[in-house]
């Protein structure tokens, strides 16, 4: 390969068809950093409305460091992996504290912030810095398996070792940050996974997958194990004075701190009854709720490691439930309107939805 021509042919496609994205409007290292966490298995159109409200929210990176956590989790909510943001929040304010607010511009300091990876870190010393280092995701390891022709799984994370090495003997030490950019745009607009438009691509002539006429069977990425499922009944329990009863998830674990609509899980081949639910309720709660026999939506959601299926019901009730167990339990009564001000996961937020739509009407 020409490795000169490629580059240049790379970098001239990309300064003439980049996409317009508020996180390239300028190189300030806490936007770029912001975007690449929300980017990580999230798609660019949905991350955009996301990125600028956060960019409204937190301007700063001390804007953000000093948020509250219900604040960014708020912030987050729809795009799910809340990990992200806390680990990013972490990171930040290590930034802060030990780096004076800077972003560090150096791989060792970089690598070692909470929630930051190889790709992570190359993207940021890159886009933001100008240094030649590899930033490797999915995109850049499916457009480089096709014009190298590399063979090797990328579903293992050794591999990802391969293709890091193969950017740092083709990266353009010039332009670091369009080259990098020019990867990942290349991917996500022209070598896409199952139609690439080889004949649109500005670096065809590179490509040695093409020549051999194998770009279909690259990347090679061997199927994961199927994923766990777990089945819930949730309900919408409201009171006579019009509040909803929500639950604070466990400081822990899968969407911790974020809030629910009360839950039991079920295993399905014993059947799912509203009477699971309530018996349930009590037994936790010491007080009866009464759960309409109808359902109002089945909502599935899928994670990366498991699906949950999620039976949603509305019930009702009037006695109060002790002080005590609703601290034990994170329970709080909240109105509609503050009930906005906390984040949900996105199967709880449908499953709200489905209620107001269920209540409109039957108005």
């Amino acid at each position: 390969m020409d490795i000169e021509k490629f580059q240049q042919d790379l970098i001239h496609w990309f300064e003439t068809e980049q996409r317009i994205l508020p996180w390239r409007e300028n190189t300030d290292p806490y936007r770029i950093w912001v975007s690449e966490i929300m980017l990580q298995q999230t798609r660019v159109d949905t991350v955009i409305p996301y990125f600028n409200r956060f960019m409204e929210w937190f301007p700063t990176l001390e804007s953000f460091a000093d948020a509250e956590e219900d604040r960014i989790l708020k912030a987050w909510e729809g795009l799910g992996y809340y990990s992200r943001v806390r680990n990013l929040q972490s990171a930040i304010r290590e930034v802060k504290e030990t780096y004076g607010g800077r972003v560090p511009d150096t791989h060792e300091e970089i690598i070692a912030l909470k929630g930051v990876g190889p790709y992570t870190a190359g993207a940021i010393l890159s886009i933001a810095y100008g240094k030649p280092e590899p930033a490797v995701d999915g995109n850049v390891m499916r457009v480089l398996s096709r014009i190298l022709v590399i063979e090797e799984d990328i579903a293992k994370p050794k591999t990802r070792v391969i293709f890091e090495e193969a950017v740092r003997s083709l990266i353009s030490h010039d332009n670091p940050s369009y080259f990098n950019q020019a990867l990942m745009e290349l991917g996500a607009l022209i070598c896409t996974p199952t139609s690439p438009s080889c004949l649109l691509c500005p670096v065809m002539e590179h490509c040695q997958a093409f020549a051999e006429g194998k770009q279909l069977e690259l990347p090679v990425k061997v199927k994961v194990k199927k994923t766990k499922h777990v089945d819930w009944i949730s309900v919408v329990i409201r009171n006579s004075k019009g509040q909803y009863l929500v639950q604070k998830r466990p400081a822990k674990g899968l969407l911790a701190n974020l809030w629910q609509f009360p839950s039991v899980s079920y295993k399905k081949k014993v059947g799912l009854h509203k009477e699971t639910f309530e018996e349930s309720f009590l037994e936790t709660y010491l007080v009866p709720v009464q759960v309409q026999p109808v359902n109002i939506a089945r909502i599935s959601h899928v994670f990366s490691h498991l699906t949950w299926d999620i039976t949603a019901y509305e019930g009702f009730m009037d006695e109060e439930i002790s002080l005590s167990i609703m601290e034990k339990e994170r329970l709080q009564w909240v109105n509609e309107e503050e009930m906005e001000e906390l984040a949900f996961p996105v199967p709880y937020q449908k499953m709200f939805k489905a209620y107001k739509e269920r209540k409109q009407d039957s108005e």
